[in-house]
């Protein structure tokens, strides 16, 4: 315990654990004139009198309340100062605080959950977005393949702002695409001629909404779509072939653009 019965004041290190504050934040009080010791001892030393404490005490007080230092100064050194004011507006900025750190836990908790479950929809809210035939597993799934990859962060990153309104409008998009592709293979499309790039444009501009798809990686994909049982039923459910047709037109694409698919890895 401190004594604080001291004839010629307390110490700077009683004045500190008098106050609850370190040493050095009464150093720095002093520098700046806010709170001083207020006598000296014979041997030289500055001591702290009673009435320096006190105004030590306030300064604790307001600096709890979240005052800065210049603010606790004018309440205390200012007589016109409006102290109810001060501490109100204090209150108001700090429910400005609460408020944003609330809209950052939304976001957190909306981004901490996209990692985990990829799309943020109810599994009706898929269904209805996606087709009857959407599986809401497919996130899942996709999770447990891809879930330490950098795409998969960047899905998800997406995803966590991305609305039910989006979703849909993403979904549209795909949909368009797929019956494009489906009706240029029954036109007779050629892999490689203007219309068929043209198609492979389409699909990386609308994959990308979910994760930068360069042109390697999309020779990558359109293998995977051909050769994963579930993705070329879904693109053969379309029109007969068009997986393989699909990731025909991929690869033509990729030579034009100084890529052997056989070579291509997903980079």
């Amino acid at each position: 315990m401190v004594d604080r019965d001291i004839d010629d004041g307390a110490t700077v290190g009683a004045a500190a654990e008098l106050a609850g504050v370190t040493v050095r934040a009464l150093h720095h009080w002093d520098e700046i004139g806010l709170a001083s010791p207020s006598v000296r001892t014979p041997a030289g030393y500055r001591h702290y009198t009673e009435e320096d404490l006190q105004r030590l005490y306030r300064i604790v007080a307001y600096r709890e309340a979240g005052l800065g230092l210049d603010a606790v100064r004018e309440v205390l050194d200012d007589p016109t100062a409006d102290i109810g004011a001060t501490l109100q507006d204090q209150r108001s900025q700090l429910a400005e605080r609460i408020h944003d750190l609330q809209q950052l836990d939304k976001r957190l908790e909306r981004m901490s959950h996209a990692h985990e479950r990829g799309i943020l929809l109810s599994d009706e809210e898929q269904a209805e977005t996606f087709g009857a035939d959407w599986d809401a597993r497919r996130s899942e799934q996709a999770r447990a393949v891809w879930g330490s990859s950098p795409q998969w962060a960047q899905f998800a990153e997406r995803s966590a702002s991305r609305t039910r309104e989006q979703w849909q409008s993403l979904s549209d998009a795909m949909s368009t695409l797929q019956r494009d592709l489906g009706e240029a293979l029954d036109e007779g499309v050629i892999p490689g001629s203007p219309e068929a790039n043209n198609l492979v444009e389409r699909h990386r501009d609308v994959f990308s909404h979910f994760f930068p798809l360069t042109r390697q990686m999309q020779v990558c994909l359109g293998r995977m779509l051909e050769s994963d049982p579930g993705f070329s039923a879904h693109y053969d459910g379309i029109r007969a072939g068009l997986a393989s047709w699909f990731r025909r037109i991929i690869d033509e694409s990729a030579r034009a653009h100084g890529i052997d698919p056989n070579a291509a890895t997903w980079q």
